[in-house]
């Protein structure tokens, strides 16, 4: 009879836990975008899950993507993703005396787009922006904000 009873509470803990976890991720649509990996020169920018997906009607591969930037298919609201981080793993923006190394070996655009994408914060960057333009293009609106400030905001 105790194994049965022991069953029981292991059962309803691993129930509560998943619950638990359930209700976290649910609460937890508004997230800060602030990797901690590199300081910020501005205010992390608050990201809503829902609003993009349900009210903007935004895939989930049109933000998660492969290793060749085709969108990760299939995917639905709570599937286990990589962080940004962990592809785009060089920390901040391309430096100014990268960028200018990169001018003065006239390198092509496309490669050095290519080579920026490797740096986290111009992998988002990259990836918002072109979203927003493209939202604000189709639908002859300004709405998606494109300007760091309409979506960063000032440190207090």
């Amino acid at each position: 009879m105790q194994w049965k009873n022991l069953l029981l509470a292991v059962a309803v803990a691993v129930a509560v836990c998943f619950g638990f976890a359930g209700a976290l991720q649910a609460a937890d649509d508004v997230m800060q975008l602030n990797e901690p990996s590199y300081p910020h020169t501005k205010g992390p920018v608050e990201f809503s899950h829902k609003k993009h997906s349900t009210d903007y009607k935004a895939a989930c591969g049109d933000c998660h993507h492969d290793d060749k930037g085709q969108p990760l298919a299939g995917l639905k609201d709570g599937d286990p993703v990589q962080k940004c981080v962990e592809c785009h793993k060089k920390p901040g923006e391309v430096p100014k005396e990268l960028k200018k190394e990169w001018k003065d070996k006239k390198l092509k655009k496309e490669e050095a787009d290519k080579l920026s994408l490797e740096y986290h914060a111009e992998a988002l960057h990259e990836n918002c922006r072109v979203c927003h333009r493209d939202h604000n293009k189709a639908n002859k609106t300004q709405a998606a904000p494109t300007k760091c400030n309409d979506c960063h905001p000032k440190e207090k």
